[in-house]
């Protein structure tokens, strides 16, 4: 006997156009399909937009597997990220707006070129970082992998990655010898912020780090110092507060602040989680924002927009960043040799949190 549901998915299976139909109907041979998806080069673009109509009107998907089978493409790309911190988000409820993002970016990039995007968490210290990646390798093969920090800062994930013969992407970081450094300027966009609350008249202006595993939380505290020195304002002793991109860590850096006889009246933090975190401490202090604190953030993920009030926000390009990353591992055109170094351009976006320095 066969049950409905199998019967429909039996037709389904039978139905699904092949390579062979997608000739027929373009009225070219099979293997100039294939070429077609595989992006080989010596196809006349219209030809190849020929064969693209066909695609699109049977909803023709090339097979992964036999794909693979035809060269030495795996046409998958693997990007891994912090195991411990990406857990510890999802395991209390809050998500991790920055994996989505990351994830959107590379997703839709490989989507529109024909691959698929793995996604894979893998600790953040040798050796467990080194042995999970080489697992991952030896099982994928993947066309190229994206580092996401901190494991992008991390040489000897870069130097296994070289040793395989496996390009690489890292996102957010800069000045290496090897892979494809995709970055934005964080230390001009910290200069930005900075510069925003000293124009409106704040000098008492502190400032919460990130992680020192992340080159990001450098730049960005030089970027805030540089121009709190070219301003000639000064920087009091606990106006800097270390941070782990947490909401805890912010809430411990805000409390600290809020609780210093010499109150600052803008702070920034190096995260959204920790801008958060200030305002919810704010809040519990009796702090009006921006009447009384200012407050300024990085990396503008979607949340930001529901804070109270809504944040005024660096914006980290962290989709685009990813896209990049997928793009050139798709394309294989730069020697990841050679650390090729990629600046894609932030954004300042104004919102409610900050205001004139009150009086």
């Amino acid at each position: 006997m066969v049950w409905g549901g199998e019967k429909l998915a039996s037709e389904s299976r039978a139905k699904s156009p092949t390579i062979r139909d997608v000739a027929a109907v373009a009225g070219v041979s099979h293997q100039t399909v294939s070429r077609v998806i595989n992006k080989s080069p010596n196809v006349k673009p219209a030809l190849r937009a020929k064969v693209q109509a066909a695609i699109d009107q049977l909803g023709y998907v090339p097979n992964i597997a036999a794909r693979r089978m035809g060269g030495n493409r795996s046409y998958l790309i693997l990007a891994i990220n912090d195991r411990a911190r990406t857990l510890d988000n999802w395991g209390v409820g809050r998500g991790n707006d920055w994996v989505d993002q990351m994830l959107f970016g590379g997703m839709m990039e490989c989507e529109k070129n024909g691959f698929r995007l793995i996604f894979d968490l893998v600790d953040t210290e040798n050796p467990a970082a080194g042995k999970q990646l080489a697992g991952a390798l030896s099982s994928l093969r993947p066309d190229g992998v994206i580092l996401t920090p901190p494991h992008s800062e991390n040489q000897d994930l870069a130097d296994l990655l070289v040793a395989n013969g496996t390009p690489f992407a890292r996102i957010g970081s800069s000045n290496k010898k090897d892979g494809i450094n995709i970055l934005m300027d964080d230390m001009a966009a910290a200069q930005t912020a900075t510069q925003c609350l000293l124009d409106l008249k704040h000098r008492k202006i502190a400032f919460i780090s990130g992680s020192s595993d992340y080159l990001a939380s450098t730049s960005r505290l030089e970027g805030y110092r540089n121009a709190m020195a070219k301003a000639r304002a000064p920087i009091q002793s606990d106006w800097e507060q270390p941070g782990d991109f947490s909401f805890e860590s912010g809430a411990r850096a805000a409390e600290t602040l809020f609780s210093s006889s010499d109150r600052p009246t803008a702070i920034i933090a190096s995260n959204d989680e920790m801008a958060f975190a200030v305002l919810h401490q704010a809040d519990k202090f009796g702090i009006s924002v921006p009447d009384d604190l200012s407050v300024i953030s990085f990396d503008d993920t979607p949340g930001v927009r529901f804070s109270v009030p809504p944040l005024t926000a660096i914006r980290q390009p962290i989709a685009a960043m990813a896209r990049r990353a997928a793009s050139e591992l798709i394309d294989q055109k730069i020697d990841v040799n050679e650390g090729a170094e990629i600046t894609l351009p932030f954004e300042f976006i104004i919102r409610r949190t900050t205001g004139p320095a009150p009086e």
